[in-house]
């Protein structure tokens, strides 16, 4: 399984890395959007987040990737994780409108539209191992797992690894490296 692991991690840089590099050499034309990025970002986080065995789904079950609010990607994510699986489960991508929709999710993207009732989503998802993301930036923005947040014209990660803690979620270091910590409720 740990080649199986490394080896989808380096396709995904790698797709990560001819995304840019796309974008570089078409210039203005196509330029990679910050969501085309926070597609791949998402899609890569499958690869460094261990999920405990009763978190993950089902034999033939896909690995879900949620997006919870207004979605910000179009069909951007769709793209990215299209004909790619995750330890053998197909990738799939389902959108809710409410937080008491999401049942069998790995990952769940709270939009910015949902910032006035992050803490009920929270609260609703606390003891399920959903790692949890958000590209809103506001100090509103506490107990979120992972936030993607744009500094110096780039994305960053800033993990608050105490709430990956309390929902048994495992972070590789590899996607540490890059992050800023920070404390739960900073």
């Amino acid at each position: 399984m740990g080649l199986l692991r490394n080896t989808a991690a380096r396709h995904l840089w790698r797709r990560l890395a001819l995304l840019l590099i796309a974008g570089g050499l078409l210039g203005a034309a196509a330029p990679v959007s910050e969501y085309q990025l926070k597609a791949v970002f998402l899609f890569n986080f499958a690869q460094f987040v261990e999920w405990p065995p009763a978190a993950l789904p089902l034999e033939n079950a896909p690995f879900v990737i949620g997006v919870l609010g207004k979605d910000p990607f179009g069909a951007e994510l769709d793209e990215v994780v299209r004909g790619e699986t995750v330890n053998r489960h197909p990738l799939a991508v389902v959108r809710y409108h409410s937080v008491a929709e999401v049942r069998d999710c790995q990952i769940l993207f709270i939009a910015a539209s949902e910032l006035p009732q992050l803490e009920g989503i929270l609260t609703t998802l606390k003891g399920r191992s959903i790692l949890t993301v958000t590209d809103a930036e506001s100090p509103a923005v506490r107990g979120v797992m992972i936030a993607l947040v744009r500094q110096d014209n780039r994305i960053r990660l800033r993990i608050d690894l105490q709430a990956t803690k309390t929902s048994n979620l495992t972070i590789s270091s590899k996607l540490l490296r890059p992050a800023e910590i920070v404390a739960s409720g900073s």
